[in-house]
This record gives C-alpha cells, structure tokens and sequence, in this order.
C-alpha cells in the first residue's frame, strides 16, 4: 500500500492516518472540519490536499449515518481503487451502498475496537490500534482485492484482523459498547439536578459508572440510531434483570417474601459479578482542569506545526484546539490551546521566549 486518503480526521482517523504514515504510506486528508484537518496535517498524519492520482485506498472516518453517501460520491470521483471504513456499525453502511447506487465490491466494512476518553484529532495516537482486534466485513459480493487491502491496512496499523457477518458485528457492540453507553448515561441523569451535598459524596464507583455518559451526545446519537433494534434487544433484557431487581428489593420489607428476595439479589450480584470477570479492568484517569490561552499565529505555512512543536517541547499536553480567523487581520489567527492549569504559567513563558503573542487564558469550567 503506498498512498491512502483519510477522510474524517477525528481520533479515529487522525490515528489512523498517523500510524500510516508512521509506515512509509502517503497520506491525503479529508474534513469539513477545516480546524481539525488542519490540526491532523500540523501533527504529521498527512496531506492537506488532494491526491494527484487515485489512491490505492480510501478510509472513511465518518458516522455511520455518513457512511454510505460518503463512499458513493468518492466511487464516482474515482477517488481510490478499493474502500473501508471505521463507523462502529456495519449493518447499515452495506445496506445505504446498495440503496444509493454504489459498487459493494470495492469496499469492506471496517471498525477498529480502540478509542480514547477525549476526542478529536490531538486525542490521536499512532499506536492507538496495536494489539486491539479490528473487525472487517467483507458482503458477498466484496473483491479479494478489496479485502486484502483492508488487511493490509489492519497490519500496517498494528491491529489484529477479525472477520465477522455485519449483523453479528452489529448485535455483538450492541451488548458491549453500545447498550453499556445508555446505561451509564441513564445513571449519570439522575445526577443531573441530585442536591449538591449528595454529588459530594460520591466515591470512584459513581465516577466509574458514569465516566462514558461524557461522550459527544451527537455522536453517539448516531450510532446508537444506526443500531437501534439490536440495542433495543439488549436493553430488553436488561430491564427484565432491573424488574427483577427492584422487586427483590421492595421485597425487603415483607417478612415472607424476604428470603426468595435475598437469594434473588444475591443471584443477580453473583451473576454480575462472573461477568465482570470477563472484562479487562481499565482504571479512569483523575479530572483535571483545562484552560484555554489563546495565540496569535500567522496564517502561513508550518506556523500551526511550530506552535504545537514549541509547546510539546515542554513536556506539555495539548488536550484540544480552537482556530479563528482574525476579524481585523486575515493574515492572522487565533489559536485557544487547551492545556492543564497547572501548566499555564510554563506554557506563557514558553510562548515569550519563542516569540508568540498570546492574550489572557480563558478558565474552562
């Protein structure tokens, strides 16, 4: 594989994109998001431009809702010789090909199983995918050439290959990843308007339940849309398991019923408990505050590339970025870093002695 357009340059594909041209592949980048494909190009993922040839593959790093027309208006720009994608539904992309005119036999459905807790392309990791399996869902009609080069690009990335029917890919991160994001988010709603003094008290067991309700709401809308029926299936019989739990607890005050209440409760923690044991532990990390500080950057060449270089050089991590133009100035933009508050002071003198103009830093709460 020697060049590759990425289209999409959130974590997913700016990782992607990272990890290819960590190997040697050319890489063109693709966003309507002009700040986040410009950010992916300054952090060394790729190409901000179009490829001069057709490429031997195109990504798709899209939701899955996008995933279709995407892919039909790169086929008819011939934009590369065989397609994948990295939506974390499969089911619904294979079925919008075919509905929207498409050639199914130059793609293979894709989804890396890797992600982070932050989003976007600064979350980006050039070893984001190693060791983590990478489903591919060849249809029927798939060419051999197209799977093969979605298995090159599996390699190349460092994932582990793993073959799967779209349905069942579907219903299997229904049960994983899907239904388990609703559920976080259902716990973490009855915090929302909870009196102060009882959030004060919540321990590391609260922060766990809930830590993936963070997630982008717009996101996660669509892809929960795209595998509505298989989730529904799954949330079903986690309601039945709840319906059974709230009895076995309002059973606690009724002396006759209380034993068969107990061993229910104690039945449904047991089995709670031999399915935790199937997942590997994964501690959260410590919230910090962020801050934004905002820098006047030339628009010109390399100047992103060099701010961002300026301040990693410190040790510091750039948690996201923000880009304007500047209304007085079109040479000129405004680029809000965010950084940890601790690093604030270190980033502004950082900033003096390399020449940039930065203004006060903007709290984040």
């Amino acid at each position: 594989m020697r060049s590759v357009q990425v289209v999409g340059t959130g974590l997913i594909g700016t990782s992607i994109a990272l990890a290819l041209s960590r190997r040697g592949v050319v890489v063109y980048l693709d966003d309507r998001d002009t700040t986040a494909a410009r950010t992916a190009e300054a952090l060394g993922a790729g190409h901000l431009e179009e490829p001069p040839s057709r490429v031997d593959l195109a990504v798709l790093a899209v939701p899955p809702a996008h995933v279709g027309a995407v892919l039909v208006d790169c086929q008819r720009k011939g934009t590369a010789h065989a397609y994948t994608d990295a939506a974390s539904v499969k089911a619904l992309p294979h079925d919008e090909i075919r509905a929207l005119g498409g050639d199914p036999a130059t793609y293979v459905g894709g989804h890396p199983l890797a992600g982070a807790e932050r989003s976007g392309p600064l979350a980006a990791r050039a070893d984001l995918f190693e060791g983590r399996p990478w489903v591919l869902t060849p249809s029927s009609q798939t060419d051999r050439a197209a799977l093969n080069q979605g298995l090159e690009l599996v390699s190349l990335c460092g994932g582990v290959p793993v073959l799967m029917d779209p349905e069942a890919h579907d219903r299997a991160v229904a049960l994983t990843s899907h239904a388990p994001h609703l559920v976080s988010s259902l716990m973490a709603a009855r915090l929302a308007e909870a009196r102060s003094e009882y959030i004060r008290v919540s321990g590391q067991g609260l922060r766990d339940v809930t830590r993936i309700a963070g997630g982008e709401p717009a996101l996660w809308s669509d892809i929960l849309t795209a595998n509505a029926d298989a989730v529904a299936d799954v949330l079903e019989e986690y309601a039945a398991d709840l319906g059974r739990l709230i009895a076995a607890l309002r059973a606690q005050r009724d002396d006759g019923a209380r034993a068969k209440a107990s061993a229910d409760l104690r039945e449904l923690l047991r089995q709670g408990a031999r399915g935790h044991a199937r997942v590997p532990d994964k501690r959260s990390a410590t919230p910090v505050q962020f801050v934004a500080v905002p820098v006047s950057v030339p628009d010109q060449p390399g100047a992103l590339a060099r701010l961002f270089s300026t301040v990693s050089d410190a040790g510091v991590n750039i948690e996201d970025v923000r880009i304007e133009h500047s209304v007085d100035d079109r040479r000129r933009g405004l680029v809000e870093l965010l950084v940890d508050a601790s690093s604030v002071p270190g980033v502004r003198r950082l900033l003096d002695d390399n020449g940039w103009v930065w203004q006060e830093e903007i709290p984040l709460v």
